[in-house]
């Protein structure tokens, strides 16, 4: 799914209502309607709705489900913020509709008298995507205003105040969404740290707009979905055998942490793998062949930490960094395996940050290689940003300029690629914010890499998987309670539900 631009939504809107052809009013009609639907869904009519509408198209669309879900017995309040005189003509000709019940805000004392019980529902339909600048005045008063309440809030399209794609100028009043219901696609702000809390979780509304005119959008910036990944999943043959699901070797582990080198080994062999290899530590024989009994032990020189030189072309992928420490032995480990390999490596956890130590061994690496950092790891490696998009280009820079992959984990985890792509995750949850969820990860790419997948199908596949089956894990476990091996454990009904 492209991640397209407000510009582009405007225009997508424009086309719809010139070749469906629909009114721009029976559009807004249409677009109220299903997100009417979806608050029935969710919300039995015994709850009471506060609806709170601008004075554009979006406070238009606030009109509308407002006089629909009272047509299905939903007891609501309708407010109308007039921070101005002027309203859009598909706002007026909805709020003539209902003009007898709205009532108008156009004085901040009003708001002392606005009480809203945590049992209630917030609806934000004030501002939307049009918004080009920071909110001020009535309308922030009314914003800090309801952000002030426990209720449940709950935005169309987009909180109000907060701007679609760049907020790092952006120092008005934005409203603190629990959740939002988005048209067509999400917004690039909904994806990123500095903005993104505003918005709470969000779901993607299809309403009907003519989707060859979007599909023919450009954008760099895509939402990974089931419909973008299952068409890439290799099919296992009838008559194939180990040797025709490749042979991984992983390079992790030092004492003390070998717990990072077993996962990432579980995670390998759970996604399809044929053979792995791990090359590890003296000291970690036995933790290794009772964990991992399936995978195949290279004892490393080293007693007690990586060093020496590791043969890697033998193996159809290569990972390495999972609990190997720092050492200066281990930096020279490193440095000659990056200037043996002839096929993309997997750089993860110490190995980034020998990487960070060492820049100028940035320029060998091997092309189509993947990083990935979390989000201190990356700092590391690039110095620090001012704005999220200050961070996107950073990272997009680094990408081109070394032809790699970097996989930058955290909420909606970001893909960047040689050719400018930028993948943000649809799947995951807080409780994979665990100890050992990143050394699985590698362990999954290192495994679809063995499997002939190519680096950015290895990226995007192994990241949705891997979030996916940490959605899986949480609906049982809770996120609390989830442990790195609870997603390992789900990758098997992660890839089931992809393959449905």
């Amino acid at each position: 799914m492209k991640i397209l631009t407000s510009q582009q939504m405007r225009e997508a809107d424009a086309f719809s209502i010139e070749h469906e052809p629909i009114s721009s009013i029976d559009l807004m009609e249409r677009a109220a309607g299903i997100c009417a639907d979806w608050i029935k869904a969710h919300f039995d009519n015994d709850v009471k709705l506060h609806v709170f509408s601008g004075m554009g198209n979006n406070g238009g669309d606030g009109l509308v489900i407002s006089r629909l879900l009272s047509e299905q017995g939903y007891q609501l309040k309708t407010y109308r913020v007039k921070f101005s005189d002027k309203a859009s003509v598909d706002h007026q000709a909805n709020y003539d509709r209902i003009a007898d019940q709205v009532i108008d805000i156009d004085s901040e004392t009003q708001l002392e008298q606005l009480e809203i019980e945590a049992s209630e529902l917030i609806l934000d339909a004030i501002f939307g995507t049009g918004l080009s600048k920071p909110v001020e005045g009535l309308t922030a008063a009314v914003i800090e205003r309801l952000n002030s309440f426990n209720a449940f809030k709950l935005s169309i399209d987009c909180p109000s105040g907060l701007f679609s794609e760049d907020n790092s100028q952006n120092n008005g009043t934005v409203f603190r969404a629990d959740h939002t219901l988005s048209f067509e696609c999400p917004k690039l702000s909904f994806l990123l740290p500095e903005s993104g809390t505003y918005v709470g979780n969000f779901s993607i509304l299809d309403i009907g707009l003519n989707k060859e005119f979007l599909l023919s959008r450009e954008s760099a910036f895509h939402f990974l979905n089931k419909a973008m990944l299952t068409p890439i999943l290799h099919q296992r043959q009838k008559f194939s055998h180990k040797g025709s699901y490749g042979h991984a070797l992983l390079v992790a582990g030092s004492t003390g942490k070998m717990g990072a080198t077993a996962l990432a080994a579980q995670a390998c062999l759970r996604s399809g793998v044929g053979l792995l290899s791990l090359e590890s530590v003296k000291h970690g024989v036995e933790i290794l062949q009772t964990l991992v009994p399936e995978a195949m032990l290279s004892l490393n020189e080293g007693e007690d930490k990586l060093e020496g030189r590791v043969s890697s072309s033998t193996y159809t992928s290569v990972a390495i960094g999972p609990g190997i420490g720092t050492e200066e032995e281990t930096q020279s480990m490193l440095k000659l395996l990056i200037q043996d390999s002839q096929q993309p490596i997997v750089f993860d956890a110490d190995a980034i940050n020998i990487l960070a130590e060492n820049k100028t061994w940035l320029a060998f690496l091997p092309q189509g290689s993947i990083l990935t950092p979390h989000p201190g790891e990356f700092r590391r490696l690039v110095g620090k940003w001012e704005s999220d998009l200050e961070a996107i280009e950073m990272q997009l820079e680094l990408s081109r300029k070394h032809n790699i992959y970097i996989i930058l984990k955290g909420a909606h985890t970001r893909i960047s690629c040689p050719d400018g792509k930028v993948y943000f995750n649809s799947t995951g949850n807080p409780g994979m914010a665990t100890a050992g969820s990143g050394d699985s990860l590698t362990g999954i790419i290192l495994g679809l890499l063995a499997q002939s997948y190519s680096p950015e199908q290895a990226c995007t596949l192994a990241v949705y998987l891997h979030g996916l089956a940490g959605d899986l894990a949480a609906e049982e476990l809770g996120f609390e309670s989830m442990i790195a091996s609870d997603i390992i454990g789900h990758l098997a009904e992660a890839f089931s539900e992809l393959q449905s």
